[in-house]
């Protein structure tokens, strides 16, 4: 890089980023320089390799003039790689290479002999003259023949090991030389850099002190959380966590993180709404109306950017050793994380250094550890699926902060799979899954029988769905079993009900709940009966 007179160079210093949900970062940085009196230029180097230059914010001494400013991704260029030893090596392949020709060339002249002896074995034994040749004769003339074959045959077969010693030797060089080339390339290895260059006025020479911040696409977080259950007094943790994901271009190093639950990327204008008409369908003045819409909206309608999912697999632990000081590593990171909320959203503030580099890998950062009040229950629906499943009822879960999310669902320290933690709903309970529970047998059976119907009568099919329950386990449990009959929308099928088996029905919707509560090895059957009637000469069919 050509340097100016009037052009500094310095470099910026990642103080702390705040990355937003879904994606995006606020990065903020600070950058020291020595400044001319008059009109220069600085170049501000580790910046990000894709900031959002109209958000770009640079305060500065009061006797400094920012002009204009614009970013750049600069590489610097790659310095030739010393030949090293492999001047010796290449020496050493020349002359492999050349005892290799003079092999492959005694190799052609022993072949060369193979087929003449071959040639003369049949002239001397094909010949009409062959009959002058006695007996003792020819089994001279052959054991000479065999002899002299067998002699060129291994002077050709120790020729081609030699020629195959050479080749291997020869690869062994061309594999040491790539790797010397391989290891002076790492070595050297050209590193791109993000750059501000900015233009300013400075009234008086001396050092200034430059604050920068601006917002990127290239990072973000993802809401990750463990509930970890404790079966001998039935307590529950819920363990918040940030899948954070950082292609910034920047190493974050010992960078305190600020976790916000906005999302600029979906804009702050509020929607309003415009009439909606009604008119005939005519097919030819649609036509028309619609290409004139679709010509309208592809003039006016700006072009939206493809949202980015940050998605968190494969995670790797985030190593925070050098967060705690010496004393204090028995300390959670709760201890750390000050949450301040605003009225459009929350802000996690760790203050502890971190270490994220720009991989792209989505890295598990703890956030807070809250204790959290449940009520356990355990769920059946045996006609959907014939194990009970153990939830978590929560109340006043609203003050949680929660997100959207996968959860680990972790029980006395044991690991028994994951379920999705879903705030966004209106129920004053929220209901966690966390796992079926095989200790209680569930079994559903269905007969039915169908009447022949006589002349003028309808079909009628009768259901009787017998379920049986058993707790194996050793304490009590209370069970809210699930069922359904259907239900008929037309009145050509009559549905009734005709045993209930004691099911709650809230709602004329087919849907039926039973509260059981069952000691430790005990058995219950639950039985209802429905009747369904329709035309003979129709068929049913199921649907939703």
């Amino acid at each position: 890089m050509h340097k100016k007179k009037d052009t500094v160079y310095t470099t910026a210093a990642l103080e702390k980023t705040t990355v937003y949900y879904g994606y995006g970062a606020d990065l903020a940085h600070k950058a020291k320089v020595t400044l001319v009196s008059g009109m220069q230029q600085i170049i501000i180097s580790q910046v990000s390799f894709q900031p959002d230059i109209n958000t770009l914010q640079i305060s500065c001494p009061e006797d400094v003039t920012i002009l204009s400013y614009t970013h750049r991704v600069y590489t610097k260029p790659t310095p030739p790689i010393p030949p090293g030893p492999t001047i010796k090596w290449l020496d050493s392949i020349r002359l492999l290479q050349k005892q290799e020709s003079s092999i492959a060339n005694d190799i052609s002249i022993q072949l060369e002999m193979l087929q003449k002896t071959s040639q003369l074995i049949d002239h001397n034994f094909t010949t009409p003259d062959k009959k002058n040749i006695v007996g003792d004769e020819l089994i001279k003339l052959t054991n000479f023949y065999t002899d002299k074959i067998n002699i060129i045959r291994k002077a050709v077969y120790d020729l081609t090991i030699r020629k195959q010693d050479c080749s291997a030797k020869i690869a062994e060089i061309n594999q040491r030389i790539n790797e010397y080339y391989q290891k002076e390339q790492e070595k050297i290895k050209s590193e791109a850099v993000g750059q501000f260059i900015v233009q300013v006025l400075a009234k008086n020479a001396g050092p200034a002190e430059l604050d920068l911040n601006y917002y990127t696409r290239t990072a973000g977080w993802a809401p990750s959380y463990d509930i970890r259950v404790k079966t001998i007094d039935n307590s529950m943790k819920l363990v918040y966590k940030a899948m954070v994901n950082n292609t910034t271009g920047l190493e974050w190093s010992g960078v305190k993180l600020n976790l916000s639950t906005s999302n600029p990327n979906q804009g702050t204008n509020l929607p309003s709404l415009t009439p909606t008409y009604l008119q005939l369908y005519f097919p030819q003045v649609y036509e028309i109306n619609q290409l004139q819409t679709i010509a309208v909206n592809q003039n006016l309608m700006p072009v939206e950017l493809d949202e980015v999912k940050i998605e968190s697999y494969n995670s790797k632990p985030v190593n925070t050793q050098k967060s705690v000081a010496a004393g204090t590593v028995s300390n959670s990171v709760q201890d750390y994380t000050n949450l301040t909320e605003s009225q459009l959203n929350t802000n996690y503030e760790i203050d502890l250094p971190y270490e994220i580099p720009s991989d792209g890998i989505p890295y598990s950062v703890t956030i807070k550890e809250e204790k959290v009040s449940a009520q356990y229950q355990h769920t059946a629906i045996p006609k959907l699926d014939h194990d009970a499943f153990l939830l978590a009822r929560i109340s006043r879960w609203d003050s949680l902060n929660l997100l959207p999310g996968q959860a680990n669902v972790i029980m006395d320290n044991i690991y028994l799979g994951k379920t999705y933690l879903n705030p966004n709903t209106t129920d004053d309970t929220l209901d966690l899954s966390l796992g079926r529970d095989k200790r209680i047998s569930i079994n559903r059976t269905i007969v039915k029988e169908v009447k022949t119907p006589k002349k003028g009568e309808k079909k009628t099919e009768t259901y009787t769905v017998e379920i049986t329950l058993k707790n194996n386990k050793k304490q009590a449990v209370d069970i809210h079993l699930k069922d359904q009959h259907p239900v008929s929308k037309v009145n050509e099928i009559e549905v009734e009900l005709m045993e209930a088996g004691g099911a709650e029905i809230p709602a004329d919707n087919g849907i039926m709940n039973w509260r059981i509560t069952m000691n430790p090895g005990e058995s219950k059957k639950i039985k209802f009966i429905y009747q369904i009637k329709y035309p003979k000469d129709k068929v049913l069919q199921e649907y939703k």
